[in-house]
């Protein structure tokens, strides 16, 4: 795996979830904070984004996408003064299925909203770093890969066939995954650098370091052969791999191996001996201390504390 599928994996809990709405003038909705990550898409009209806290309402028009990340409560609405009703989420967290309003010729706005469950116990670092608001504004002839993930999605969504529920999953995981790719490989505005995340996956020795890593975790690395991969120094590796990621090379790694394991452990029942292999331990023992140094209990009863996630 990659990084940014690595990290998108590593969170992921159940299954997402997605609707298409019609909205006519006046409407506003209120979404509650949650453990989610939530997305919305004009597919027409327009809309605005209102946070609380926040002096600015966002305008929204149409073909525009917005990701939050951390699920801080937030609200859409026609006119930033919209009185707002609250969007209720099901029993478990989960995001209720409206029925599709189909083309809704007549609506206002027509939006395609939707939810990730996620698990922010072991967030990966890149996410941790993404802004409260990504927002990815339409334009002709930009993110071709985001475009066609949401027309695919719209389609499924308007016209059901059998199959539909497999590939709606997939398409919401694939649309995950280009919010993120835009949001991290985007230009840097003229002048200014890029920092931290956007400026490790674009540094060719650290990002063929992460890749190395994240392609063979159970490999024993060291600084210097990973410093090899980007063709510098230890010592010019480890400070720029520290710099834009914010950690070590080799505590980086023991980070991936750890919630590589309890990925493991937490989906079904691998036994111990073979999650401590893929986690890159030749000894259970060895495999148990370095968990429980990271997670603060033994891997057998972290397994009994986190169940496998229905629908994952």
């Amino acid at each position: 795996m990659d990084v940014l599928s690595d990290a998108v994996t590593a969170m992921r809990a159940g299954r997402p979830h997605s609707s298409r709405t019609a909205q006519n003038a006046p409407w506003g909705v209120r979404f509650p904070a949650s453990d989610g990550a939530g997305f919305h898409v004009v597919l027409r009209g327009a809309a605005w984004l209102l946070r609380p806290g926040e002096a600015a309402p966002v305008h929204l028009g149409p073909g525009d996408v917005v990701f939050l990340a951390h699920g801080y409560g937030h609200a859409l609405a026609d006119h930033p003064d919209t009185p707002l009703e609250d969007f209720a989420l099901g029993p478990d967290g989960s995001w209720p299925v409206a029925p599709d309003p189909g083309p809704a010729p007549d609506a206002d706005t027509l939006l395609l909203c939707g939810a990730y469950q996620l698990n922010r116990s072991r967030a990966h670092p890149l996410l941790s770093e993404l802004p409260p608001v990504v927002h990815v504004r339409a334009g002709v002839g930009t993110h071709h890969g985001l475009r066609s993930a949401l027309d695919l999605l719209g389609a499924e969504l308007t016209e059901p066939h059998p199959g539909s529920d497999a590939i709606i999953s997939g398409l919401l995981d694939t649309l995950l995954v280009y919010l993120l790719r835009t949001w991290w490989l985007r230009k840097s505005p003229e002048g200014q650098e890029a920092t931290g995340w956007a400026a490790a996956l674009r540094d060719p020795a650290v990002s063929a370091a992460l890749r190395a890593m994240h392609s063979d975790p159970t490999r024993r690395w060291t600084v210097e052969g990973l410093a090899s991969h980007g063709g510098l120094s230890r010592a010019a590796f480890a400070r720029r791999f520290n710099t834009l990621v914010g950690r070590p090379p080799l505590t980086y790694l023991t980070w991936l191996r750890m919630t590589t394991a309890a990925r493991l452990l937490r989906s079904g029942d691998t036994p111990l001996r073979i999650v401590a292999e893929r986690a890159g331990y030749t000894s259970e023992f060895a495999f148990a201390k370095a968990f429980k140094r990271q997670y603060g209990v033994p891997p057998g009863q972290w397994r009994r504390r986190h169940p496998a996630a229905a629908g994952r």
